[in-house]
């Protein structure tokens, strides 16, 4: 019993205050909500048992006051210091430009952040309060799903002007899955299919844009490349690179993708130590910084840029050409969707992959396939489809050691 103290105790701190160690903010106690906590959330209750499960969940709420002051006013069931700084830094109520994004996506450290931010109306209970923002970090990767949800949680947060209904609902989708939404029925997580997620983007607008320079982000995602794009709008910049993992759709990989990052060395610290990444930017300073990309897209510019060092691996031949424009003709099939472009993607990739078998042989020690480089330059390809075909056996950890 006495090991389930500090924990009881966390989830305490985690109501109306951020915990003693990260510097406590006093704000609207609730000594009744305190009690009910206690009550469904004691040692070896039915909820504490399961939330031990999403250690990476938790609820936030920041609010910005008619003095103009943005508050940390309430989390559960708490956060570190390193993390609530820079969800600070992701809600848009602590921008200088002012600018209202209702909702902002990304990771750090393969931590989810969903953030909605809402405008106060007059008629809330929420007197002093012109903004607030529902900050949520999960596990996964499902915008469509924290947007419904957060959204869910901002009315009740605008109705009662209190975390306790939040609390409730939030409790109850992390161990059932399920809410009751007070105007709209139920929200249901089973709903959100993370397929649908990873569908969401518009590949065909990305093609659109991009043309058959669309072939120069496939290799780059093949190849496992460092990719950054920028543009100054944080919803351009995110819908853009939520889909491009779709262009590598046999791995169905959305943990390379950082949709909202910024130029701060915590962050830049934990980007860098990814093989491969997509990261967003809103600061055109990181197209300076050719320490952080392979391959550099200004969105609002329409270009796509291969930095210099980059170059020798991600050079294109015939077999890139061929890629190029499989995707154009796909993506500007008026009777195809945006799924069965992907498809097409895929098939192509996947012929690419078959290429590379006859030249692969089973390890010393049989655990994997590692590329026979010898058989392969025998074969006698083009000079870029044997380095490309040499740079994918990389990416792929096929290489022998």
């Amino acid at each position: 019993m006495a090991a389930a103290e500090p924990a009881d105790t966390q989830l305490m701190l985690g109501v109306g205050l951020i915990g003693e160690d990260e510097g406590a903010l006093p704000r609207r106690p609730a000594p009744q909500f305190s009690l009910r906590l206690r009550l469904r959330l004691g040692p070896g209750g039915l909820c504490s048992r399961g939330l031990r499960r999403h250690l990476r969940d938790h609820l936030s709420t920041v609010e910005k006051d008619t003095n103009g002051e943005v508050l940390w006013v309430w989390c559960y069931p708490s956060t570190t210091a390193t993390l609530r700084n820079l969800l600070l830094r992701k809600c848009c109520l602590t921008d200088e430009s002012k600018l209202l994004h209702p909702f902002v996506f990304g990771q750090y450290r393969r931590t989810w952040f969903y953030i909605t931010t809402v405008e106060v109306p007059d008629s809330s209970v929420l007197i002093k309060v012109t903004h607030f923002s529902i900050v949520l970090t999960a596990k996964d990767f499902n915008p469509e799903k924290y947007a419904a949800f957060t959204r869910i949680l901002c009315r009740m947060y605008l109705k009662h002007g209190s975390p306790v209904k939040m609390m409730e609902s939030y409790i109850a989708v992390l161990t059932k899955g399920i809410c009751q939404s007070e105007e709209n029925g139920s929200f249901l997580s089973k709903d959100f299919d993370a397929r649908k997620a990873y569908l969401a983007g518009s590949i065909k607008d990305i093609v659109s844009q991009f043309g058959m320079e669309t072939v120069i982000l496939h290799t780059a995602l093949m190849l496992k490349k460092r990719i950054v794009v920028y543009h100054p709008k944080i919803e351009a910049v995110q819908e853009f690179t939520r889909t491009l993992p779709a262009l590598v759709w046999h791995r169905q990989d959305w943990t390379i993708l950082h949709s909202y990052v910024h130029l701060h060395a915590e962050e830049l610290e934990a980007l860098q130590m990814c093989p491969g990444y997509i990261a967003g930017f809103v600061d055109l300073e990181v197209s300076s910084r050719s320490d952080l990309y392979d391959v550099f897209v200004n969105l609002a510019d329409s270009e796509i840029t291969i930095a210099p060092l980059a170059k020798e691996a991600m050079t294109m031949g015939k077999l890139h050409k061929d890629i190029g424009q499989l995707i154009v003709q796909s993506a500007e099939d008026p009777e195809k969707s945006d799924s069965q472009v992907i498809q097409d993607i895929s098939l192509k990739t996947r012929e690419i992959f078959t290429n590379l078998e006859p030249f692969s042989e089973v390890s010393g020690d049989g655990e994997k396939l590692v590329l026979n480089f010898e058989a392969l330059k025998q074969r006698r390809f083009p000079p870029a489809t044997e380095n490309f075909l040499y740079h994918l056996a990389a990416a792929e950890q096929m290489l022998k050691i």
